[in-house]
């Protein structure tokens, strides 16, 4: 077992991080004074349903837990307006109260739909986090909840923080390699902006992780959650430090968006951005060597470090015009300028972004 503790003074929690956790639920949501009185939600997605579910289920129903469940469809089109308002009327039918919480079973989309449900119902309720995938481990951490609208990613939201995190490894076992692997640039994200020596660490165990060893893959999990920690420890709503988590995500949400939440996933996107902030970084003055040094860490993850060629460089640029990070004609960028070091740069120029979207293509 491992445990990471997020410092958010009355609001802290801890991550608890090992193997078959799920069948322990029951135990920790008491340890962590759940209502039973008070019915949960949990909600889950179609793919993880028939995988984790039933042990879940089983462990709160032998703690003596009342619980109601949604599940949604699997992918980012979960995380919109209308499957939210159906998320929504199943709480509202199933008699949540103040008391209740909402348990997040699933990735990403599960964790920011959920939270988001948890965030706004009744002006907010208890909310846990139990991620089943990789990329599950930044998304599940720090509050930052939301769903998009369909001009822009993650638009609609709130920052609500968890009780908890339990983090059962075991579900990792059912993810395909893709999934593996997108979860892991999120993973060396953590340290390309924080701890050089844990990036290469990545990249020196980058077949054990991608081969799900448990060891490597525990270690990796608690370091990358360790990081993040900290940075929203010190920085809880984003005001400034906490910015740099967002390595990669100006030019990855964008092509999320006009790849149309599928052709390439959420970490691919966020890989192919991390290179393209690599390249911003160098042509701002960090040494030459660096672009090439990240693409080196992904591509050993498996992961893509070019852009298709099809994507179009107006839309991808069009998208970024409605992204949070954008104002007054200037781009905000997370610009590395040594594996481990990265700035706030909220003066990109729109020329320099346009160049490295058009490189990114010109290298597939």
């Amino acid at each position: 077992m491992r445990v990471v503790d997020v410092q958010l003074g009355d609001r802290s929690y801890p991550i608890y991080i090992g193997e078959q956790l799920l069948e322990q639920a029951g135990r920790y949501l008491e340890q962590h004074g759940l209502s039973k009185q008070s019915p949960l939600l949990i909600v889950t997605d179609e793919q993880v349903a028939p995988l984790h579910l039933g042990k879940l289920e089983q462990s709160l129903q032998a703690a003596g837990f009342r619980f109601v469940t949604a599940v949604v469809g699997s992918g980012e089109t979960s995380k919109s307006v209308a499957v939210f308002e159906e998320v929504m009327t199943r709480a509202i039918e199933g008699g949540l109260d103040r008391k209740s919480a909402v348990i997040a079973l699933g990735g990403g989309v599960v964790g920011d739909l959920a939270g988001f449900v948890a965030g706004t119902y009744m002006r907010g309720i208890r909310f846990i986090q139990m991620p089943t995938t990789v990329l599950a481990h930044d998304s599940s951490v720090g509050g930052k909840v939301a769903i998009n609208h369909r001009l822009a990613k993650n638009m609609i939201g709130v920052f609500h923080q968890p009780e908890l995190v339990l983090y059962d490894l075991s579900t990792l076992q059912s993810l395909p390699a893709r999934e593996v692997s997108a979860g892991l640039a999120e993973m060396v994200k953590h340290g390309l902006i924080w701890d050089a020596e844990f990036a290469y660490w990545c990249l020196e165990n980058a077949e054990r992780l991608k081969a799900l060893d448990m060891e490597a893959m525990g270690y990796g999990l608690e370091k990358g959650c360790s990081i993040k920690a900290i940075v929203v420890s010190r920085d809880e709503r984003e005001n400034d430090l906490r910015a740099i988590l967002n390595l990669g995500h100006t030019i990855g949400h964008a092509i999320e968006a006009v790849a149309g939440y599928g052709e390439i996933i959420h970490g691919e996107a966020i890989s192919i951005g991390m290179v393209g902030s690599a390249m911003i970084g160098e042509a701002l003055g960090a040494k030459p060597g660096l672009k090439d040094t990240t693409s080196q860490m992904l591509q050993a993850l498996g992961l893509p470090t070019v852009l298709p060629a099809h994507l179009d460089t107006d839309r991808i640029m069009g998208a970024m015009m409605h992204d949070k990070k954008f104002q007054e004609g200037r781009m905000t960028f997370i610009v590395p300028s040594a594996i481990g070091v990265v700035a706030i740069d909220h003066n990109v120029d729109y020329d320099l972004v346009r160049q490295t979207v058009e490189q990114l293509k010109k290298e597939a």
